[in-house]
């Protein structure tokens, strides 16, 4: 293996680094809403700056690959790639701490109702994050492709949350403040499966070269 080969594993490797505390900081920041435990709440955010640092090393380190390596083609592609998904899997953990905020402000006050859509539409997010990761690495654009076609299930339960706890703010305005902030949750969710998605979209443009963003999702090969 040359030194650029051992250069591109580190940098894969360092992708799914941050691509597994991302991972952790999702179950952690719903574990802490559902559980009703304000210190893992307050874990989640701490971690973050960690999470960020991780994603300033990775891009950092594409940026020397391509100043100093001047890859072409795949190689090219493969550390572009790496760049954008980071972004994303940041803003992914940014919004496990937006969860790890309310459900601090949530555990603070009576639970309004069992949580049951909202850890169902976390492990769908999640399962798409772990995915289009797994994608990335193995390459596999049809991986990549049923990833798209699990966003619509989040965008679903996400409608299906607020259609709930609109009937709960309508019957009882004593519930808003409550309801809104578990909308927000169910919102921050619906975001982290949008991330998952644009990483999916990247996972196609680098082994098939095509850009698929904006685009209907496309049909599996």
């Amino acid at each position: 293996m040359s030194v650029f080969d051992e250069e591109l594993q580190h940098l894969k490797e360092n992708v799914l680094k941050l691509g597994s505390m991302v991972e952790k900081a999702i179950s952690d920041s719903i574990k802490s809403l559902v559980e009703r435990n304000s210190k893992l709440a307050v874990d989640v955010i701490d971690k973050d700056l960690q999470l960020n640092a991780l994603d300033v090393e990775i891009d950092e380190e594409c940026i020397r690959l391509i100043a100093l390596r001047q890859p072409r083609a795949g190689d090219l592609r493969l550390i572009t790639t790496a760049m954008k998904i980071t972004t994303d899997l940041e803003r992914i953990g940014d919004l496990a701490v937006d969860v790890s905020e309310r459900a601090l402000e949530l555990n603070e006050e009576p639970q309004l109702k069992p949580y049951i859509d909202i850890p169902r539409m976390t492990e769908i997010a999640q399962g798409m994050v772990r995915d289009a990761l797994d994608a990335f690495v193995k390459r596999d654009s049809a991986l990549a492709r049923d990833v798209l076609t699990r966003d619509d299930l989040v965008d679903n339960l996400n409608w299906q949350v607020f259609n709930e706890l609109l009937f709960f703010m309508i019957q009882d305005p004593k519930t808003v403040s409550r309801a809104v902030k578990i909308t927000y949750v169910s919102k921050y969710i619906e975001r982290i499966a949008d991330h998952a998605t644009n990483i999916a979209e990247m996972v196609v443009y680098l082994v098939e070269g095509k850009i698929i963003r904006h685009m209907a999702v496309p049909e599996k090969q």
